[in-house]
């Protein structure tokens, strides 16, 4: 049986017309116009060929076959009379004079139809992901995901970074999220972890005297998704810099990502990036992942409202949206405030200014007493809208209104421009924060990050002549359009900085040693000041596609639940293989 194909389904031009072909593909169409008449559609990747088929013979060969089978057709090509122009291949047909079953499809009936299958069940979709990546709507950004890793490949390696891989099968580390473990069979009751980050690997390749690494690196993380967040595993653009500083970093990427958006995605983009300080993005957009195509920001209105009257203002942290020149009826309001307290389980207030200037809707009976000093105090102008949170504590307050400003300004073409990358990096994390669920100080980002202020600091703070939530770190995030990329930083190099920041997340120097051996033992061999960041590879593409769902950039995501349905992952192993890895199981799902 010969398989192989003259021309590919997308190729065929004028130019080949009188040409004897075999082309090979999908049967994805058949379209009788009589007993002596029909067209096939043949579909792969490159695209798609009519053939036509003129004959009761070969019409009975396709009708015996149902769609999505794989065929080879022999035949001539020949002018088209009815030319497609939105068709690549449109001028032309195939007229065939043999046809050979390749892969008989087995079903009459299709999960969901090919070219549709981004409108199916998400399930379905998942379940039978190989039906629907050969939609070529979803097969593009599979391909736009390899074209923008070799270009990333290309670009670094330009900048004069060697690529380097890092083990998968390393130690438990903690780096603020839940860890993939997986048993040792020589080593009973012991465990490897998958690596959350390739973190500890490439600061030591700083210490072993590489200059510049980069790696597309896969990262395993137990966390459940969300829209911009694949569950299990991802990828990222790793990266690390001996002898840096934080400016350094930013040059690199400012350099290699911009060019590659702009090549790639839909839009320009361009640097050097903004940069905002992380509480002046907290008081100016309620966020620390600001899309900064919105043209709208908050203001801190606690003087101007905080004495209206309005009992949740009182004593309140009270931040204010306004929306200039506001066209938008009642229901619009209702669910925009309803959509906010969703998303945030806080509520939010209202009102606006009528042509007259005058305060009516929502709150408005509390604003009128200080109409005059509110609307001095916000910049207000007749037909403004103004949306309010408020919250004892300021950072609630903060967020709540950066809700609320997001979801207008994405629901409103007149304060949000589409057509453009805008790229910012967020700068000065504070070190500690408060961890939610524990109550007591953890690290804010990565905990290998170099204080601002450096060992003196961390002293000041032990002394007690400092609040440790008040020292600042060489940490920053990259966020494009809203969407968090990366964070990074500029590494703690010093084993006595080291030392001394885990202390304030209730760690000794016993304990430093013995979770990070191999780092605490390289820096004490001297090791170089060194910076690095590695921006979502997953998430960079997504914005790129113009997609929602990071999962439709992924070639076999799991869905939200950490499940691969296609392969019935996770799943039941033998006894066996747990008495192999000394494993007991307690309980299972069914339980």
């Amino acid at each position: 049986m010969v398989q192989s194909r003259t021309h590919n389904c997308g190729e065929l031009r004028m130019t080949n017309v009188g040409e004897t072909v075999r082309i090979c593909g999908w049967l994805e169409n058949l379209r009788e116009v009589g007993s002596e008449l029909a067209f096939a559609v043949l579909r792969d990747f490159y695209g798609t060929t009519q053939v036509v088929l003129e004959t009761p013979e070969l019409i009975a060969e396709f009708k015996a076959l149902n769609k999505e089978s794989t065929v080879a057709v022999d035949g001539a090509v020949r002018e088209r009379a009815s030319k497609n122009p939105k068709q690549p291949t449109g001028d032309i047909e195939v007229v065939p004079t043999k046809m050979e079953v390749l892969g008989r499809c087995r079903y009459n009936e299709l999960p969901f139809q090919i070219n549709r299958s981004k409108e199916a069940d998400e399930t379905a979709r998942l379940r039978y992901r190989f039906l629907d990546l050969r939609n070529p709507d979803v097969k593009k950004n599979i391909v736009l995901r390899c074209q923008v890793v070799a270009a990333l490949r290309a670009a670094m390696t330009e900048q004069g970074f060697l690529e380097i891989t890092t083990p998968i099968l390393t130690a438990s580390s903690p780096e603020g999220a839940r860890d993939y473990l997986v048993p040792s069979r020589n080593h009973p009751g012991k465990f490897y972890a998958l690596p959350q980050a390739p973190q500890q690997f490439k600061q030591l390749l700083m210490a072993s005297g590489f200059d510049r690494y980069f790696q597309i690196a896969p990262c395993f993380r137990d966390e459940d998704a969300r829209a911009d967040r694949s569950p299990g595993e991802f990828y990222q653009l790793d990266m690390e810099m001996a002898f840096a500083s934080q400016e350094d970093v930013f040059g690199v990427l400012e350099a290699v990502l911009p060019p590659i958006f702009t090549k790639f995605g839909k839009y320009p983009a361009s640097a050097p990036f903004k940069r905002i300080p992380y509480l002046e993005a907290l008081e100016k957009y309620g966020s620390d992942k600001p899309d900064l195509r919105i043209h709208l920001e908050l203001t801190n209105a606690t003087e101007a409202l905080g004495g209206c009257g309005f009992g949740p203002f009182e004593g309140a942290n009270i931040y204010a949206v306004v929306a200039p020149g506001f066209n938008h009826p009642r229901k619009f309001i209702d669910k925009l405030i309803s959509d906010v307290e969703v998303q945030t389980a806080e509520k939010t207030y209202w009102f606006r200014l009528d042509e007259n200037g005058e305060p009516v809707g929502g709150i408005a009976k509390f604003v009128a007493p200080v109409k005059d000093a509110v609307t001095a105090a916000l910049g207000l102008k007749p037909g403004d809208f103004v949306g309010i949170a408020a919250s004892p504590a300021r950072l609630t307050a903060q967020k709540t209104a950066g809700t609320l400003l997001k979801l207008l300004g994405n629901a409103c073409d007149e304060y949000i421009d589409r057509e453009r990358y805008e790229f910012c990096w967020i700068v000065d994390f504070p070190m500690y924060e408060i961890g939610e669920e524990s109550g007591e100080l953890e690290f804010c980002h990565n905990p290998f990050s170099m204080p601002q202020g450096g060992l003196e600091v961390l002293k000041k703070a032990e002394a007690g002549e400092i609040d440790p939530l008040s020292i600042l770190a060489y940490q920053y995030d990259l966020v494009c359009n809203g969407v968090e990329l990366s964070s990074g930083a500029v590494r703690n190099h010093e084993p006595e900085i080291m030392i001394e920041a885990f202390k304030f997340v209730r760690l000794d120097e016993d304990a430093v040693k013995s979770k990070f051996p191999a780092m605490y033992n390289a820096f004490c061999y001297g090791a170089p000041p060194h910076a690095g960041i590695a921006p979502g590879v997953d998430r960079m593409v997504m914005l790129m596609a113009g997609e929602e769902s990071i999962r439709e950039v992924i070639p076999f995501p799991m869905n939200k639940n950490a499940q691969d349905l296609m392969m019935s992952a996770p799943s039941e192993v033998t006894q066996k293989q747990l008495d192999e890895l000394h494993i007991v199981v307690t309980a299972t799902e069914e339980e």
